[in-house]
């Protein structure tokens, strides 16, 4: 149970890091899940810069440790991802595509959330915008 458990850990910490990475897009349909996704966000680049545990590693740790094994070597992004899914050296690159990502997706939302702000202000004072 407690391998499945750790596995489950695993898939819900991959779609949070899909959700931080790509989150923002959400918000061109859903405008007030930005929110969510700052915190989110946010949550992320601490994580990654200052030596705050992740709940999603120390709840697989937590299973893994039931099962008689040791922590995630080097935790969950040096285990899973680098050199898996990306390789090491790429790093820098993955990190400012993230960031890239991440201010298309907030400007988009913005320029959405812009347009529907001035339709309604349009068809409010009964002008037809083009």
């Amino acid at each position: 149970m407690y391998g499945f458990l750790a596995d489950a850990t695993v898939a819900v910490h991959l779609l949070a890091l899909l959700y931080m990475g790509f989150g923002g897009f959400l918000a061109w349909r859903w405008p007030k899940s930005i929110f969510v996704h700052i915190g989110f966000a946010a949550w992320g680049i601490l994580v990654n810069i200052f030596p705050i545990p992740c709940p999603f590693t120390a709840l697989e740790n937590y299973f893994r440790h039931q099962q008689g094994l040791g922590d995630l070597p080097g935790g969950f992004n040096a285990y899973y991802l680098y050199d898996t899914v990306f390789p090491r050296s790429l790093l820098p690159m993955v990190a400012l595509l993230a960031f890239v990502i991440l201010v298309v997706s907030y400007v988009g939302a913005y320029l959405r959330w812009k347009h529907r702000h001035d339709a309604q202000d349009a068809s409010a004072h009964g002008v037809q915008l083009g």
